[in-house]
């Protein structure tokens, strides 16, 4: 496709494409729904593939430390806790502002705004690195400030400092997924995040019980890892024939676009991150109850059990996410609302079938991060909680990713504000440490703040008039579109 076709006018095409019987006359038939679902699984099936690789490089390394002992299990988990608080859980959330300005300008033809776009979301992630590296250097000094236990403390920050070069990685890693998801281009991902974790596997293993470094060889295989997966994507993206349609020039215009980026990474990261952290509090939570080392490891595998198990959710995500802000984009606001009932259909039935399978596996999974009895038998009392949380992740990651397709993000960022800081966090925290459940009783709290969360984000999704959004969609695409070439 030539750039004056890529450049057409917004408003022409968008009338036309209304004025298509075909677009507003969807009716939701078993054809319609199948059909939808089939682009749907298109997406979402590879995505479950890449998110899952990606995030098992993190709980591999959790695994191969699990197995030195307590304390090394413990100061990993604070430490993953800590980089994920402060570091990956906001670049993760401010690179998803391109699932809305991507995917409606891919969705509406802009391909050089949507490469464009790609660079200057890179530019804006790393900058922001700089001073996130500068906390990771003080996180061990930081956890004795706040009474943390000074042996978990210590080795919590040196992992977390020799984990400095991941967050860069990290920062490129994932404008890279968004370049490639917006336009449905998986196989590239699937093949790099797939490789990189079969590497990263023997390389850990050597370096954490052959080389004598421990958790800190756990520390160097991630940054390992994830630098090859950033550097063969990049290149896919610099060389490959089928990206040259969406591959722009490095111009002023990177710069031009971060206020217009940040407007929609701060929300979107706020939304992530408020989710994302209250989870991580309660790592921080449980090493100050009595006997931290076993309230702190039994919370981490845990957490890493359900952070394993959403990247399914994640993927889902993606792929309502894409559809709707390219139908969005596109002007097919009935599309978009196919797309959310398909979806939310299938969560259902994937929650079911995988919190089933955790509570017949109870007794047993504990296994794969530890081999101390103690923690094996709390997981497993544990067990029953874990289900539920599945469930009600599985559907709220659904339902916030259709927020992000919309570019609702603030409306999640107060949602998610309400249900896990005004209710949640202090529910959990009065459990944990007024009454005699511990561990549990921060989990029941999370669970509150999780219950709470769903229910509204699927009052937001039930009242969401897509044609409305279409509309809007339409007139900024076409006010930009507009600006750019008087500025040319």
């Amino acid at each position: 496709m030539t750039e004056a076709v890529a450049r057409e006018p917004i408003e022409e095409e968008f009338l036309s494409e209304r004025s298509d019987g075909n677009r507003d006359d969807y009716r939701l038939t078993w054809s319609v729904l199948g059909e939808e679902a089939k682009k749907f699984a298109y997406i979402a099936g590879p995505m479950v593939a890449v998110t899952l690789s990606q995030y098992l490089v993190q709980v591999i390394s959790v695994m191969m430390v699990g197995h030195i002992g307590e304390l090394a299990l413990s100061s990993t988990a604070i430490a993953i806790s800590i980089s994920s608080v402060t570091g990956f859980s906001l670049l993760l959330g401010m690179a998803s502002a391109l699932e809305t300005l991507c995917g409606q300008a891919y969705g509406a033809r802009q391909y050089t705004k949507f490469g464009t776009q790609i660079y200057t979301a890179i530019f804006s992630l790393l900058v922001v690195c700089i001073p996130l590296s500068v906390l990771w250097k003080y996180t061990g000094n930081i956890l004795v400030f706040m009474g943390q236990s000074p042996s978990i403390s210590h080795e919590a920050g040196k992992f977390i400092t020799w984990l400095i070069p991941s967050l860069f990685a990290y920062a490129t890693l994932q404008p890279l997924v968004r370049y490639f998801q917006m336009q449905s281009m998986l196989l590239a991902m699937l093949i790099s995040s797939t490789v990189a974790l079969c590497l990263h596997i023997p390389l850990c293993w050597v370096l954490v019980y052959k080389t004598g470094l421990e958790n800190i060889g756990a520390a160097i295989s991630m940054d390992v890892t994830m630098w090859l997966n950033v550097i063969f994507l990049f290149l896919y993206m610099k060389y490959s024939p089928s990206c040259e349609k969406t591959r722009a020039p490095i111009s002023i215009e990177v710069l031009h676009g971060m206020k217009q980026f940040f407007s929609y990474a701060i929300p979107s990261a706020i939304m992530i991150c408020l989710e994302w952290w209250s989870y991580e509090f309660l790592i921080l939570l449980s090493g100050l109850l009595p006997n931290p080392e076993l309230e702190t490891s039994v919370l981490s595998v845990c957490l890493n059990t359900i952070a394993t198990l959403y990247a399914i959710a994640y993927g889902f995500g993606a792929g309502v996410s894409t559809r709707v802000s390219n139908e969005l984009g596109a002007g097919n606001p009935q599309g978009a609302r196919v797309a959310v009932h398909v979806v939310l259909l299938i969560a259902i039935v994937e929650t079911s079938i995988v919190s089933t399978s955790v509570f017949v596996s109870r007794h047993v999974f504990g296994y794969i991060f530890t081999n101390e009895k103690e923690v094996i038998d709390y997981v497993t009392k544990m067990a029953p909680l874990l289900c539920l949380n599945i469930m009600m992740d599985s559907l709220q990651g659904t339902l916030s990713s259709v927020s992000r397709g919309v570019g609702w993000q603030h409306l999640g960022a107060y949602i998610n504000l309400a249900a896990f800081y005004l209710a949640g966090i202090p529910v959990a925290a009065i459990l944990g440490f007024c009454t005699s459940l511990r561990g549990v009783g921060l989990w029941i709290g999370i669970l509150v703040g999780a219950f709470i969360q769903l229910t509204l984000l699927g009052i937001v999704t039930i009242c969401t008039n897509y044609e409305k959004q279409a509309e809007k969609v339409r007139e900024r695409l076409f006010q930009e579109e507009s600006s750019l070439e008087r500025l040319m």
